[in-house]
This record gives C-alpha cells, structure tokens and sequence, in this order.
C-alpha cells in the first residue's frame, strides 16, 4: 500500500520506514560514519547534544555481544545486519544538573540518522526488544547514560529471507492522521 500524506511534506518522510530484510552485507565504516554525522546536526535543548552511540560493524569482534543484547523476536532478523547500534543519552548536564530534555533530543539524533540512511537507500530500524544490562556491557556503557534503544542498519535484503512470521510485516504502515494527535488550543480529557 503505497503511503499518501494528508497535508504537503517532502516525500523524505513518506519513503522512510522500519524494514527488517537485510542482505547480511556489512556496513562500510564509511556508511555509518556518515549517518553519525547525520545524527550529530540534530537539534538539542541548550544545544547540550546529549546523544551518545556505540556501535559494532557486522563481523567485528564485538557485534556478538550487540545481537546477544537483543530479545530474541530480534536477534534472529538482525543475525544480517551490516551493523548494530546501541543509542543511549546524557541524563546529566556539564555541571550535575538534571537534563530533562535528554530522551527527547537522542530522539532528534535517531530520526536524522534514520532519514539519512533511507536517503542512502540502507534499512535502518530502531527497537525497544534488547536486554538492558547485556547492552550496557557490550558496549561498556557508564551509569550516567540512559540506554533508549538499539538500531540495526544494513543493505536491503530479501523479504523471502526473513523468518516466515515476519514476512507479512515487511511493508511500510500507515499513520493516524494528524487530528487523532494535534489539537488546537489544549488536548482533550481523553488522549
């Protein structure tokens, strides 16, 4: 199903989504370092810039850790990403101040990076399903860095390739439109 916007928006948004079928290809240091530089112009509050990444390109010595870091219903479609991702953020400010803007602003970064890598034509998709404490030791992180998600990028691959289960999902989804989300003035009781 082809997607269509209610209101006029560069197609970039449209053409952008969460595949899973990757070739098993690795990622060129080159490829992710410019996604990176994607996610460095992000915006920030007080342009703190508390996003922080650690990644592994597919066969390295530490992408056995990353996939380890990874439930299950993901680790066995990311088994050929060409790298993985460990997305984390700065809850504290230079001087020990709480940064509330924090998660919202590695948010800012992920969604540069990830329109980047659909512009580079490369799968990119964020996910929720990992194992906090196994990601936090793959990739070493400090107890001052909230750990929001994990992103396995690669070159697209065959749907045909991926477990059976989720071969019917391996299609853009749609969205709810803008009135379900935006209000004028104040949100209703119920949102």
């Amino acid at each position: 199903m082809p997607r269509a916007a209610d209101h006029d928006i560069d197609p970039w948004f449209l053409q952008r989504w969460s595949p899973r079928a990757m070739s098993g290809v690795p990622l060129e240091r080159a490829a992710l370092l410019r996604l990176l530089e994607a996610a460095r112009w992000a915006p920030s509050g007080g342009n703190l810039q508390p996003w922080r990444f650690a990644w592994a390109l597919a066969g390295s010595p530490a992408f056995p850790a990353f996939l380890e870091a990874l439930v299950e219903f993901n680790r066995v479609w990311c088994v050929r990403a060409g790298a993985l991702l460990v997305v984390a953020s700065r809850t504290l400010r230079g001087e020990g101040k709480p940064n509330p803007s924090h998660s919202f602003d590695a948010g800012a970064a992920w969604m540069s990076l990830a329109l980047q890598g659909s512009r580079l034509g490369l799968v990119v998709h964020a996910m929720g399903g990992f194992d906090e404490a196994r990601a936090r030791a793959a990739c070493r992180a400090p107890a001052g860095l909230h750990l929001e998600c994990m992103v396995a990028v690669g070159h697209p691959g065959r749907v045909e390739e991926l477990p059976e289960s989720l071969r019917a999902r391996e299609t853009p989804s749609g969205r709810e439109p803008v009135a379900a989300f935006a209000f004028e003035g104040a949100f209703p009781e119920e949102v």
